[in-house]
């Protein structure tokens, strides 16, 4: 059963947790991961790009010239897409990106991105983020105290306000409840922070012990 360190406020170790091997200690499936980064990436993608064809395009509706005795080729419309100005033949349209992706994979590839910074030594469960006061330099002081730097994933058990409005001004610092967790923000994080009530939620959640 995999272990970690158990710190306070303050930074300080005051014991330590052990993990569920079915959440935090699974092999990592890197197939998984990648099929669950891509569908993150994919359902962020707005769809909205999109051209005009020659139906779309203004003007062009009378004939340049008459179909015969002028030598030259025939063309029905100024807006006909070999002419500058017109429309786009097979340009992009308006469409979704979505993935679809089984439930049982997103649960493992989840699970997978968990073990992955655990066996790296990249998580880190505090007792409560707990401030003085909902001021920036105290999540710094927090965070410094943790030796957490550069991107750093907060993951508590529900929204936490005060935190939010100290963590929102620094750089590379996010913040997510733990039923919102996704693969692409845990592998995106170089230090992921969780509570420990965001960690027993994770192993109620993603335990193999799940109810029919």
């Amino acid at each position: 059963m995999p272990k970690t360190v158990l710190y306070n406020t303050e930074g300080e170790r005051v014991g330590d947790l052990d993990l569920r091997d079915d959440v935090f200690g699974v092999p990592i499936n890197d197939d998984v991961l990648h099929q669950a980064v891509m569908r993150h990436l994919a359902n962020r993608r707005a769809g909205t790009a999109a051209v005009k064809t020659r139906g779309q395009v203004r003007g062009g509706g009378r004939k340049p010239w008459r179909q015969k005795g002028t030598g030259r080729a025939r063309v029905g419309s100024i807006r006909s897409p070999l002419w500058r100005g017109g429309g786009i033949i097979f340009g992009p349209q308006p469409r979704s990106f979505k993935q679809a992706m089984p439930r049982k994979m997103r649960r493992l590839a989840l699970k997978s991105a968990l073990s992955a910074r655990s066996g790296d030594g990249d998580l880190v469960v505090i007792e409560e983020f707990s401030l003085p006061a909902p001021k920036t330099k105290e999540a710094i002081k927090l965070l410094e105290s943790l030796d957490a730097a550069g991107n750093i994933l907060l993951v508590a058990l529900e929204e936490q306000p005060d935190l939010m409005r100290a963590v929102r001004n620094i750089p590379g610092v996010h913040f997510m409840v733990a039923d919102n967790l996704s693969v692409y923000d845990v592998l995106a994080a170089d230090k992921v922070i969780m509570t420990r009530q965001a960690v027993a939620r994770l192993e109620e959640v993603l335990g193999n012990a799940e109810p029919s």
